[in-house]
């Protein structure tokens, strides 16, 4: 008999979200997601997986942003043929997000091969293509929050509202051996408690172990109110002084319709009627009709404001939808009165790198950063103080004002993590994924100085524990 916990991804760094369940020799993946980061970050997501896709039963899938959905494909294209459960309207936005992945690596791998090629070097394959993401869609199953299932047998699973983004989830999983049951609890991203447009997260009452994600583990974010403030003095500031655009690096799903909302919200106090606001991003405007389409799902406030303005979607207003090349590319010839949210949120790919060409350079630009940099992107470069960005093969130096507005982060902070954790009846055993080593090492001391003291691990790239011999932490390798 066998019961058995393995985490093979997000160990040590935040992305590339992989954990292997194992009950009785049938393997359960939790998360397939891409390796996002520098260039010898993203190669290692061509390397083989540490198991065979042949023999898994089944994967389930936490949400839909790429670190953890990215490499679904790829597990099928080696081999992989079983269900992938999520929430309905993750794999709505999955359909998307998983073919603009496919494109942007094809594009990608298509650049690096020139390059190669000269150097005479060996060509590169995409991970996957387009044809390989329409493929892995038939293997979907929709759920709803709050109904439990078998995926395999002896393993319930139920998946509660995580408030990151629309869809997200935390499971709980019940393993039963035959001869004992244990509970395993995987946050997924958590979200914050009272952020605009998302329910609150789902509090959860009982674990034997909780496998827990940790990117703001060391850090707290500003409230939503000096957050608010702040957003409205730096847009203050750019009409009365600055005079020029304003970039947002922005999330395509998630933090780009957390935006539109907010512009709808303040467009008043925040005198945006100076403003031309562009969402200069095709899988961004394609996950704001997904949100509009599952409002039902959203907070209280964001549904009495579409009941009280029927037919005027608070998503769909004052703002322009930049759909094709040639309108993004238009919009580079504009010096003043534009604000551009566009992808890709840390800086490495998408149209925002055509906007930072155009608008880095220039000291009456502003750059508002709003979301989570990994290590080794350029959107960390410029939050960490770069004085010049490598763009499109140029040198473009920085002398736009960069913002860091923490506050709009869709992750939960070290104060929220740890109220999530403590609404456990007991205190079980805590795993730690999904964060940069700084960020773990701080969390794991906070979290061990409650009362009385948890296990608190940071996972390391392979480890694996064994189930069966919980409450205590006993490592199989």
């Amino acid at each position: 008999m066998t019961m058995t916990l393995q985490c093979l991804g997000a160990t040590g760094e935040v992305t590339g979200s992989c954990h292997l369940v194992e009950l009785n020799g049938v393997q359960l993946l939790l998360d397939c997601g891409l390796i996002q980061g520098g260039k010898k970050d993203e190669l290692r997501n061509h390397e083989p997986f540490s198991f065979n896709p042949k023999t898994l039963g089944a994967v389930l899938l936490s949400h839909a942003h790429i670190d953890h959905s990215g490499r679904l494909p790829l597990l099928m294209k080696r081999g992989y043929d079983g269900p992938i459960y999520t929430h309905k309207a993750t794999a709505e936005l999955c359909a998307f997000m998983l073919r603009d992945a496919a494109s942007l690596q094809q594009r990608k791998v298509e650049h690096d091969n020139e390059k190669r090629e000269k150097d005479d070097l060996p060509v590169l394959e995409p991970l996957y293509t387009e044809a390989d993401v329409e493929a892995v869609m038939q293997h979907f199953v929709p759920l709803e929050y709050d109904v439990s299932f078998e995926p395999i047998p002896g393993v319930k699973v139920c998946y509660r509202d995580a408030g990151h983004i629309l869809g997200s989830a935390m499971l709980e999983l019940w393993l039963n051996d035959g001869k004992q049951q244990k509970k395993i609890v995987f946050s997924g991203d958590l979200g914050r408690a009272g952020m605009p447009l998302l329910q609150d997260p789902s509090l959860i009452d009982e674990a034997d172990l909780v496998l827990m994600e940790s990117t703001y583990g060391d850090r707290c974010h500003r409230s939503w109110e000096d957050t608010l403030e702040e957003l409205k003095a730096i847009f203050a500031k750019a009409i009365s002084e600055s005079h020029g655009n304003i970039l947002i690096p922005a999330f395509s799903v998630g933090r780009s319709q957390e935006l539109l909302y907010l512009f709808h919200l303040y467009a008043k106090e925040w005198d945006l009627g100076r403003w031309q606001i562009c969402l200069d991003s095709p899988m961004a405007i394609e996950a704001t009709k997904v949100y509009v389409r599952n409002y039902p799902l959203m907070d209280d406030d964001f549904r009495r404001l579409v009941q009280l303005q029927p037919g005027n979607h608070p998503l769909l207003s004052n703002v322009q939808f930049v759909q094709s090349t040639e309108e993004s590319m238009a919009l580079n010839e504009i010096h003043r009165g534009l604000i551009i949210i566009a992808g890709s949120g840390m800086c490495n790919g998408g149209r925002i790198r055509s906007h930072l060409a155009h608008n880095l350079f220039r000291p009456e630009c502003d750059i508002i950063i709003c979301g989570f940099q990994a290590l080794g992107t350029p959107g960390r470069l410029l939050v960490d103080g770069a004085t010049e960005l490598t763009v499109h093969g140029n040198t473009v130096p920085v002398n736009a004002l960069i913002h860091t507005v923490g506050g709009l982060s869709a992750h939960a902070d070290q104060q929220e993590l740890l109220g999530w954790y403590r609404h456990f009846k007991q205190t079980p055993p805590v795993i730690l994924v999904h964060g940069e080593p700084q960020a773990q090492e701080t969390f794991q001391q906070v979290l061990r100085q409650a009362d009385p003291s948890p296990q608190v691990v940071i996972a390391n790239m392979g480890d694996k524990v064994d189930l069966s011999a919980l409450p205590t932490l006993t490592w199989l390798s």
